[in-house]
Protein backbone atom coordinates (compact mmCIF):
# COMPACT_ATOMS: atom_id res chain seq x y z
CA UNK A 1 0.00 0.00 0.00
CA UNK A 2 2.63 2.15 0.90
CA UNK A 3 4.95 1.97 -2.39
CA UNK A 4 1.18 2.30 -4.40
CA UNK A 5 0.85 5.66 -2.56
CA UNK A 6 4.55 7.31 -2.61
CA UNK A 7 4.28 6.33 -6.25
CA UNK A 8 0.79 7.84 -6.67
CA UNK A 9 1.83 11.05 -4.95
CA UNK A 10 5.37 11.40 -7.25
CA UNK A 11 3.36 10.91 -10.38
CA UNK A 12 1.36 14.16 -8.80
CA UNK A 13 3.99 15.75 -7.78
CA UNK A 14 5.73 15.02 -11.58
CA UNK A 15 2.44 16.39 -13.63
CA UNK A 16 2.48 19.65 -11.59
CA UNK A 17 6.17 19.92 -12.66
CA UNK A 18 6.17 19.00 -16.11
CA UNK A 19 2.90 21.61 -16.60
CA UNK A 20 4.54 24.49 -14.95
CA UNK A 21 7.80 23.58 -17.33
CA UNK A 22 5.11 24.14 -20.35
CA UNK A 23 4.00 27.56 -19.15
CA UNK A 24 0.83 26.63 -19.74
CA UNK A 25 -1.79 29.32 -18.66
CA UNK A 26 -3.45 29.13 -15.22
CA UNK A 27 -6.84 27.96 -16.43
CA UNK A 28 -5.43 25.49 -18.67
CA UNK A 29 -3.08 24.19 -16.10
CA UNK A 30 -5.79 23.81 -13.38
CA UNK A 31 -8.65 21.79 -15.36
CA UNK A 32 -5.76 19.47 -16.89
CA UNK A 33 -4.40 18.59 -12.74
CA UNK A 34 -8.14 18.57 -12.13
CA UNK A 35 -9.12 15.97 -14.28
CA UNK A 36 -5.53 14.19 -13.45
CA UNK A 37 -6.25 14.48 -9.41
CA UNK A 38 -10.05 13.54 -10.36
CA UNK A 39 -8.58 10.00 -11.94
CA UNK A 40 -5.76 9.35 -8.71
CA UNK A 41 -8.14 9.73 -5.89
CA UNK A 42 -10.47 7.34 -8.03
CA UNK A 43 -7.39 5.03 -8.16
CA UNK A 44 -6.25 5.41 -4.81
CA UNK A 45 -9.57 4.70 -4.00
CA UNK A 46 -10.19 1.36 -5.83
CA UNK A 47 -7.09 0.39 -3.82
CA UNK A 48 -7.95 1.18 -0.55
CA UNK A 49 -11.22 -0.51 -0.75
CA UNK A 50 -9.70 -3.56 -1.96
CA UNK A 51 -6.80 -4.10 0.01
CA UNK A 52 -7.65 -1.99 3.30
CA UNK A 53 -5.05 -1.26 5.64
CA UNK A 54 -2.32 -3.32 7.59
CA UNK A 55 -2.92 -1.50 10.65
CA UNK A 56 -4.07 1.94 12.66
CA UNK A 57 -1.27 3.57 12.19
CA UNK A 58 -1.32 3.27 8.65
CA UNK A 59 -4.85 4.21 8.39
CA UNK A 60 -4.02 7.28 10.31
CA UNK A 61 -1.54 8.35 8.65
CA UNK A 62 -3.64 8.40 5.33
CA UNK A 63 -6.47 10.14 6.04
CA UNK A 64 -4.72 12.64 8.12
CA UNK A 65 -1.75 13.12 5.25
CA UNK A 66 -2.30 11.43 2.07
CA UNK A 67 -5.71 11.84 1.07
CA UNK A 68 -6.09 14.98 2.44
CA UNK A 69 -2.90 16.35 0.17
CA UNK A 70 -4.86 14.89 -2.98
CA UNK A 71 -8.36 16.29 -2.18
CA UNK A 72 -7.00 19.43 -1.09
CA UNK A 73 -5.01 20.25 -4.45
CA UNK A 74 -8.19 18.92 -6.28
CA UNK A 75 -10.73 21.41 -4.40
CA UNK A 76 -7.72 24.26 -4.87
CA UNK A 77 -7.19 23.69 -8.95
CA UNK A 78 -11.06 23.45 -9.92
CA UNK A 79 -11.45 26.55 -7.96
CA UNK A 80 -8.52 28.26 -9.45
CA UNK A 81 -10.51 27.04 -12.86
CA UNK A 82 -13.54 28.51 -11.73
CA UNK A 83 -11.78 32.14 -10.43
CA UNK A 84 -10.07 32.00 -13.71
CA UNK A 85 -12.26 31.41 -16.08
CA UNK A 86 -15.37 34.41 -14.57
CA UNK A 87 -12.23 36.89 -14.94
CA UNK A 88 -14.21 39.34 -16.96
CA UNK A 89 -10.65 40.53 -18.34
CA UNK A 90 -7.37 39.76 -18.65
CA UNK A 91 -5.71 43.39 -17.58
CA UNK A 92 -6.40 46.78 -15.35
CA UNK A 93 -8.14 47.09 -12.30
CA UNK A 94 -11.51 45.31 -12.77
CA UNK A 95 -8.33 42.31 -13.22
CA UNK A 96 -7.14 43.07 -10.30
CA UNK A 97 -10.82 43.71 -8.65
CA UNK A 98 -12.16 40.12 -9.61
CA UNK A 99 -9.05 38.66 -7.06
CA UNK A 100 -9.22 40.76 -4.15
CA UNK A 101 -12.81 40.21 -4.06
CA UNK A 102 -12.01 35.89 -4.02
CA UNK A 103 -9.82 37.37 -1.35
CA UNK A 104 -11.78 38.75 0.65
CA UNK A 105 -14.68 35.49 0.25
CA UNK A 106 -11.93 33.33 1.18
CA UNK A 107 -10.89 35.26 4.29
CA UNK A 108 -14.75 35.54 5.43
CA UNK A 109 -15.18 31.63 5.34
CA UNK A 110 -12.00 31.25 7.32
CA UNK A 111 -13.34 33.37 9.99
CA UNK A 112 -16.80 31.89 9.96
CA UNK A 113 -16.69 28.13 9.19
CA UNK A 114 -12.98 27.14 10.18
CA UNK A 115 -10.92 29.05 12.17
CA UNK A 116 -13.58 29.19 15.20
CA UNK A 117 -13.71 25.58 15.46
CA UNK A 118 -12.07 23.06 17.95
CA UNK A 119 -10.90 20.59 15.19
CA UNK A 120 -8.96 23.88 13.49
CA UNK A 121 -7.20 24.41 16.84
CA UNK A 122 -6.27 20.35 17.37
CA UNK A 123 -4.86 20.19 13.58
CA UNK A 124 -3.01 23.21 13.08
CA UNK A 125 -1.05 22.44 17.12
CA UNK A 126 0.13 19.48 15.96
CA UNK A 127 -1.64 17.57 17.94
CA UNK A 128 -1.68 13.40 17.76
CA UNK A 129 -3.77 12.54 20.91
CA UNK A 130 -7.73 12.38 19.18
CA UNK A 131 -5.90 11.09 15.83
CA UNK A 132 -7.68 7.44 16.66
CA UNK A 133 -11.40 9.64 16.93
CA UNK A 134 -10.82 11.70 13.55
CA UNK A 135 -8.68 9.87 10.97
CA UNK A 136 -10.19 6.14 11.13
CA UNK A 137 -13.37 4.83 9.43
CA UNK A 138 -16.43 4.57 11.58
CA UNK A 139 -14.97 6.54 14.56
CA UNK A 140 -17.57 9.75 13.59
CA UNK A 141 -19.66 10.90 16.49
CA UNK A 142 -22.65 12.50 15.90
CA UNK A 143 -22.91 13.88 19.43
CA UNK A 144 -20.32 16.73 17.96
CA UNK A 145 -22.80 18.19 16.01
CA UNK A 146 -21.34 17.90 12.69
CA UNK A 147 -22.46 19.49 9.89
CA UNK A 148 -24.99 18.27 6.90
CA UNK A 149 -21.88 17.77 4.77
CA UNK A 150 -21.22 14.55 6.60
CA UNK A 151 -24.09 12.89 5.53
CA UNK A 152 -22.91 13.24 1.44
CA UNK A 153 -19.50 11.69 2.14
CA UNK A 154 -18.59 7.97 0.93
CA UNK A 155 -18.22 6.94 4.63
CA UNK A 156 -16.13 3.98 3.48
CA UNK A 157 -13.50 6.01 1.86
CA UNK A 158 -13.88 9.28 4.17
CA UNK A 159 -13.28 9.82 8.16
CA UNK A 160 -15.58 13.50 7.51
CA UNK A 161 -12.52 15.14 9.38
CA UNK A 162 -10.06 14.02 6.49
CA UNK A 163 -12.24 15.97 4.13
CA UNK A 164 -11.57 19.09 6.57
CA UNK A 165 -7.78 18.45 6.25
CA UNK A 166 -8.42 18.81 2.64
CA UNK A 167 -10.19 22.27 2.38
CA UNK A 168 -7.63 23.91 5.26
CA UNK A 169 -5.27 22.61 2.67
CA UNK A 170 -6.89 23.96 -0.37
CA UNK A 171 -7.80 26.85 1.17
CA UNK A 172 -3.90 27.87 1.79
CA UNK A 173 -2.83 26.90 -1.58
CA UNK A 174 -5.93 29.36 -2.51
CA UNK A 175 -4.71 32.08 -0.45
CA UNK A 176 -1.21 31.90 -1.67
CA UNK A 177 -2.52 31.80 -5.38
CA UNK A 178 -4.64 34.71 -5.51
CA UNK A 179 -1.98 37.13 -2.93
CA UNK A 180 0.55 36.10 -6.41
CA UNK A 181 -2.57 37.47 -8.53
CA UNK A 182 -3.17 40.56 -6.76
CA UNK A 183 -0.78 43.88 -7.22
CA UNK A 184 1.79 43.11 -4.20
CA UNK A 185 2.21 47.14 -3.91
CA UNK A 186 -1.27 47.83 -3.08
CA UNK A 187 -2.17 44.18 -1.11
CA UNK A 188 -0.71 44.88 2.56
CA UNK A 189 -0.79 41.52 3.33
CA UNK A 190 2.14 40.35 1.00
CA UNK A 191 5.65 41.59 0.86
CA UNK A 192 6.28 44.44 -0.76
CA UNK A 193 8.59 44.37 -3.89
CA UNK A 194 8.29 46.33 -7.43
CA UNK A 195 5.80 43.85 -9.15
CA UNK A 196 6.89 45.21 -12.99
CA UNK A 197 10.65 44.24 -11.94
CA UNK A 198 9.58 40.84 -11.25
CA UNK A 199 7.09 40.10 -14.26
CA UNK A 200 10.14 38.24 -16.05
CA UNK A 201 11.45 36.32 -13.46
CA UNK A 202 10.24 32.76 -13.71
CA UNK A 203 11.22 29.85 -11.64
CA UNK A 204 11.72 26.75 -14.21
CA UNK A 205 12.99 24.05 -11.85
CA UNK A 206 10.80 21.98 -10.14
CA UNK A 207 8.44 23.07 -7.04
CA UNK A 208 10.33 20.77 -5.00
CA UNK A 209 13.49 22.30 -5.68
CA UNK A 210 12.29 25.50 -4.57
CA UNK A 211 11.23 24.08 -1.39
CA UNK A 212 14.07 22.45 -0.84
CA UNK A 213 15.99 25.99 -1.44
CA UNK A 214 13.41 28.08 0.77
CA UNK A 215 13.74 25.35 3.89
CA UNK A 216 17.63 25.85 3.50
CA UNK A 217 17.77 29.52 3.69
CA UNK A 218 15.40 29.09 6.52
CA UNK A 219 17.14 26.46 8.38
CA UNK A 220 20.43 28.73 8.04
CA UNK A 221 18.58 31.70 9.05
CA UNK A 222 20.22 33.11 5.88
CA UNK A 223 17.22 36.03 5.83
CA UNK A 224 16.52 38.60 8.54
CA UNK A 225 18.99 36.27 11.05
CA UNK A 226 15.83 33.77 11.23
CA UNK A 227 13.57 36.24 12.56
CA UNK A 228 11.28 35.63 9.07
CA UNK A 229 8.69 32.58 9.87
CA UNK A 230 9.25 29.65 7.01
CA UNK A 231 5.32 30.58 5.65
CA UNK A 232 6.09 34.10 4.69
CA UNK A 233 9.53 33.11 3.24
CA UNK A 234 7.91 30.53 0.91
CA UNK A 235 5.11 33.75 0.04
CA UNK A 236 8.35 36.04 -1.01
CA UNK A 237 9.66 33.38 -3.43
CA UNK A 238 5.84 32.81 -4.25
CA UNK A 239 5.37 36.11 -4.99
CA UNK A 240 8.60 36.95 -6.77
CA UNK A 241 8.45 34.04 -9.01
CA UNK A 242 4.66 34.42 -9.65
CA UNK A 243 3.81 30.09 -8.84
CA UNK A 244 1.86 29.11 -6.14
CA UNK A 245 3.40 26.45 -4.08
CA UNK A 246 1.90 23.45 -2.92
CA UNK A 247 1.56 22.43 0.53
CA UNK A 248 4.98 23.32 1.81
CA UNK A 249 5.00 21.21 5.09
CA UNK A 250 3.96 18.00 3.47
CA UNK A 251 6.41 18.32 0.61
CA UNK A 252 9.53 19.03 3.18
CA UNK A 253 8.22 15.82 4.85
CA UNK A 254 8.51 13.93 2.17
CA UNK A 255 11.76 15.07 1.58
CA UNK A 256 12.90 14.25 4.96
CA UNK A 257 11.69 10.23 4.03
CA UNK A 258 12.55 9.76 0.69
CA UNK A 259 14.88 7.59 -0.76
CA UNK A 260 18.32 8.51 -1.95
CA UNK A 261 20.04 12.15 -1.04
CA UNK A 262 17.02 14.28 0.84
CA UNK A 263 18.86 17.35 -0.37
CA UNK A 264 19.00 16.57 -4.27
CA UNK A 265 18.57 20.18 -5.33
CA UNK A 266 21.03 21.26 -3.40
CA UNK A 267 23.66 18.90 -3.91
CA UNK A 268 23.39 19.49 -7.37
CA UNK A 269 23.74 23.02 -7.07
CA UNK A 270 27.08 22.50 -5.69
CA UNK A 271 27.75 20.70 -8.37
CA UNK A 272 26.90 23.30 -11.05
CA UNK A 273 28.83 26.21 -9.00
CA UNK A 274 32.25 24.22 -8.92
CA UNK A 275 31.91 23.61 -12.83
CA UNK A 276 31.52 26.59 -13.28
CA UNK A 277 34.35 27.53 -11.43
CA UNK A 278 36.32 24.83 -13.10
CA UNK A 279 35.51 26.64 -16.53
CA UNK A 280 37.69 30.04 -15.26
CA UNK A 281 40.61 27.99 -14.29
Amino acid sequence: MEIVLNKILSEIQHQEDKLSAKMMQTANEAYQMTLFLKEMLFTIKMKVLKTGFKDEQQEINFFKNIKPQILGKLIYYNKVFRIETTCPVNTGRIHQSHFEGQLKILKSEYKESICSEDFYRYYRSGRTDRDHNYFMLGKINYHDGLKSGVFEIDLSFSTYYDNKVAHIIANELLYTFLLTKINPEKNPDTILMNGDASKEISWTNSQNALIELIYALYASNSIAYGKIGIRKLALIFQILFRTPLNDIHHSFHRMKTRAGSRTAFLDQLKISLEEYMDRDL
